[in-house]
């Protein structure tokens, strides 16, 4: 066998090695990745960090805390901003909402899935206050990375991330702090974060709407058909999935869904 061809092969079972120390480390499947994103982003870091190999870097995310909740960060990919594609938003405010609250009353059950820094869930609740009281307003959002819960947590965002907010909503629900802005407590209240693996972890049921948005673009055909099922599974009938505006549920006839538009599913 040529040096090249047994290099490659040596590699490939290298990165057979790491996905299965990065399981039992962190619960991440990284089978579930496109393997080419995924593969392509661990090597930048690698490179970045002067390792050379992944067996030394697995060493290292043993042993350096810091080291490894980088590694967590970097392969979760964390890309949020509020109201990210502000016309599905519009639609989400003038005619999902007021929909759901007639099919379903003033107390909906929402989950924010794969929720990263906060932008989506916080959204969610402002987009909910043109129709509720806050009080009656609750989302629970997850995320598998700690790290991102506890920025979400502290609410703290560039201006950037809060570009698209609409201006009436960032008058009353930010504040501004040196250059970046805070989001109000009164907001922050209506949020409860916590960990959860979309890969593996139990699914909460009930839901009258579900978002995740822009996460599953990531994954590999068979994990997202997964993940759509259970999604269906904890809907309730009438309950809305929505999406981001570059991804599309293939299968949704198959699965059960209706497709109310390119960004909206429901079950019947």
């Amino acid at each position: 066998m040529p040096n090249n061809d047994r290099t490659e092969t040596a590699m490939i079972f290298d990165f057979e090695y790491f996905k299965r120390e990065v399981l039992m480390m962190t619960g991440i499947d990284l089978n579930c990745y496109k393997e080419s994103q995924m593969k392509r982003r661990i090597d930048n870091l690698i490179s970045k960090n002067r390792i050379e190999g992944y067996d030394k870097y697995v060493m290292c995310l043993r042993t350096n805390q810091r080291k490894f909740e980088e590694f967590v960060n970097h392969i979760t990919i964390n890309v949020s901003e509020f109201y990210r594609d502000s016309n599905q938003w519009k639609v989400m405010e003038e005619k999902a909402i007021p929909e759901l609250i007639q099919r379903f009353g003033r107390n909906l059950k929402v989950w924010s899935a794969a929720c990263s820094t906060g932008d989506e869930p916080y959204s969610l609740v402002m987009a909910m206050s043109r129709h509720l009281p806050l009080a009656n307003i609750r989302v629970n959002a997850t995320d598998l990375d700690r790290q991102v819960i506890e920025a979400a947590k502290a609410g703290l965002y560039p201006a950037k991330s809060i570009a698209a907010v609409p201006a009436d909503l960032k008058r009353r629900y930010f504040s501004q702090v040196g250059e970046s802005y805070k989001i109000s407590d009164e907001i922050k209240s209506r949020v409860d974060f916590r960990e959860h693996n979309l890969l593996k972890d139990v699914y909460p049921i009930g839901c009258n709407m579900i978002v995740c948005r822009n996460v599953l673009i990531y994954f590999t055909e068979e994990a997202k058909d997964e993940v759509y099922h259970k999604f269906f599974k904890s809907l309730v009938s009438g309950g809305l999935l929505f999406i981001g505006g570059s991804e599309q549920i293939m299968n949704h006839k198959e699965i059960g869904y209706l497709r109310k538009n390119a960004f909206f599913y429901q079950k019947p």
